[in-house]
């Protein structure tokens, strides 16, 4: 398993993260075939050196060969209409002119990776990523997801921009995510809607809970396709101290003062896991136990908080009264908060950032002979392996033996601790 740092300093576009991932995993063979492989003869891909700033690196670029088959560049894709449309390139250049191009639903591209030569889980990487600008251009637009029509996204560049980076993620094997913040640009950018601000507003949107900064050059520096994929990553903004392993970098088609590339680096897995969390706290001294059961602590989970707890205290005139205390990540703060003031009589509360350190950890499945046993691997700075049975378990083959509970875990503990 893999651990990724991304460095968007001068942005993220599609192209930019498929030609770092590929540095990776020396994957330009593979993305290379893959316009055979999902069946797009309209695309190829292209490699070529680039020198960024002084930074030598190779540029995976998709070529529309429709496009690149009538005069400046104008093509006959497949498509129902024709019509006039400006049409934004991921960082590079834009142009208006009039041409047909493919607006596919996202059914139709789901139909396209379906059916595409790829391993099942690239499949689902690409088809989450899809689904996640989808989200975003229906809550923009005001359309049903279903009927949303792909505009930039859905042309074969873009396609293949996601498939490929799904499938060198697959390759990799990423199982953790850091990034620093996301250079987004200013000014304006010709869209098939019209000009409209840096960022786009389905950009904008996929960005949520993203740590952005606009940087001192105008233009449009992070594309939908860029931050649907980072986004899907699901990254931690508190970059850990790792030695890095292997670092590759992606070009931007177009030169701006900085370098125009991102920096993804593999980095030494560690036992120990850091995040940057919050804690929202606030005290009740008017609240029945029964608000805040199963039901309330079920939602706040749902919610996407990571850990809660009460603590007993005295209040102001003598009132015994409970602190609520939720540990939450950056991106579900908002929605805990307006759920405490929602569900609780409070009408304030307090929140603050925090460090977290966990220990990395397994969830497994070991057979015995008294049945399948889930337990919870966790390891230490050490290295050392340190093993916990699931209560679940414990509980029911603790019934199924006619023992307790501590007396089936003095059981179980030998079996599950082996080749531990």
């Amino acid at each position: 398993m893999s651990v990724l740092y991304i460095e968007p300093f001068a942005g993220l576009a599609g192209d930019m993260l498929l030609s770092a991932l590929c540095g990776l995993c020396d994957g330009y063979d593979e993305v290379i075939g893959l316009p055979e492989k999902l069946n797009l003869p309209d695309g190829k891909v292209e490699i070529s050196t680039v020198n960024k700033n002084g930074i030598v690196c190779k540029h995976v670029k998709i070529i529309d060969l429709n496009e690149a088959a009538q005069p400046n560049g104008q093509g006959a894709t497949t498509h129902s209409h024709s019509h006039k449309h400006t049409h934004s390139h991921d960082q590079g250049h834009s142009h208006s002119h009039n041409h047909s191009h493919a607006h596919r639903h996202l059914s139709h591209i789901n139909d396209i990776i379906d059916k595409a030569e790829i391993s099942d889980n690239a499949r689902k990487i690409a088809k989450e990523i899809f689904l996640i600008i989808g989200k975003s251009e229906s809550k923009v637009h005001d359309i049903p997801l279903e009927k949303i029509h792909f505009h930039e996204v859905s042309a074969v560049d873009s396609i293949l921009d996601i498939v490929g980076c799904a499938v060198m993620l697959d390759t990799l094997n990423v199982e953790k995510t850091y990034s620093d913040p996301v250079c987004l640009g200013s000014g304006t950018v010709k869209t098939q809607h019209g000009v409209l601000p840096v960022p786009a507003p389905a950009t904008a949107d996929i960005l949520r809970g993203i740590p952005t900064f606009k940087g001192n050059e105008p233009g449009e520096k992070t594309t939908p396709t860029g931050a649907a994929i980072l986004q899907y990553l699901n990254p931690d903004f508190s970059v850990p101290t790792s030695a890095i392993k292997q670092s590759a970098y992606g070009p931007g088609t177009k030169d701006f003062t900085v370098a125009n590339v991102v920096r993804v680096s593999l980095l030494a897995s560690s036992p120990i896991e850091q995040a940057e969390m919050y804690v929202i706290e606030t005290q009740l001294d008017d609240t029945s136990s029964e608000i805040l059961g199963s039901d309330f602590q079920q939602q706040l989970l749902e919610l996407g908080a990571s850990d809660f707890y009460y603590t007993p205290i005295h209040m102001k005139k003598g009132r015994p009264g409970l602190k609520i205390s939720v540990l939450t990540s950056p991106p579900s703060l908002e929605k805990a908060c307006e759920f405490i003031l929602e569900h609780t009589p409070t009408i304030g509360l307090r929140y603050y950032k925090v460090g977290k350190q966990m220990l990395s950890r397994n969830a497994l499945e070991i057979e015995t002979e008294y049945g399948t046993v889930k337990v919870k691997e966790s390891i230490k700075p050490s290295g050392r392996r340190q093993r916990k049975i699931e209560y679940d378990s414990l509980r029911e083959i603790s019934q199924k033996l006619n023992k307790s509970v501590l007396e089936t875990q003095e059981l179980l503990r030998p079996l599950v601790n082996q080749n531990s």
